[in-house]
């Protein structure tokens, strides 16, 4: 499966929109589209910015090497939990929107 494959399945996996799910990693929409497309592979930059995440960890192992280990919380998307009541995803999109706005605040403290 490809890098791009596999992205697509671990934000359905989750039950999450492509914008939920950038809002989450950091992606850009449009790379994101790209890469599930089939239109781009993803650089290990985008890589980096869901396996940093952590809603996504628990995919880190299967994303790398096609391996899983639920021993230690290393699982495939048809591993994951489904229909959760979304509190993990409701966290890290709060958390996602008070980092955006401390930079914000960083960059305006900055600029003016």
């Amino acid at each position: 499966m490809k890098m791009s494959q596999k992205i697509k399945a671990i934000r359905k996996a989750e039950g999450l929109t492509q914008i939920t799910f950038c809002k989450i990693s950091g992606i850009a929409l449009s790379s994101l589209k790209n890469y599930e497309g089939g239109h781009a592979e993803p650089g290990l930059q985008p890589i980096l910015q869901i396996t940093n995440t952590s809603l996504f960890e628990k995919y880190t192992m299967w994303l790398m090497t096609d391996k899983v280990a639920p021993s230690v919380g290393q699982i495939a998307p048809t591993l994951a939990h489904y229909g959760t009541d979304g509190e993990e995803v409701q966290k890290q999109i709060r958390k996602t929107d008070e980092d955006s706005a401390v930079r914000s605040s960083h960059y305006d403290q900055k600029a003016g």
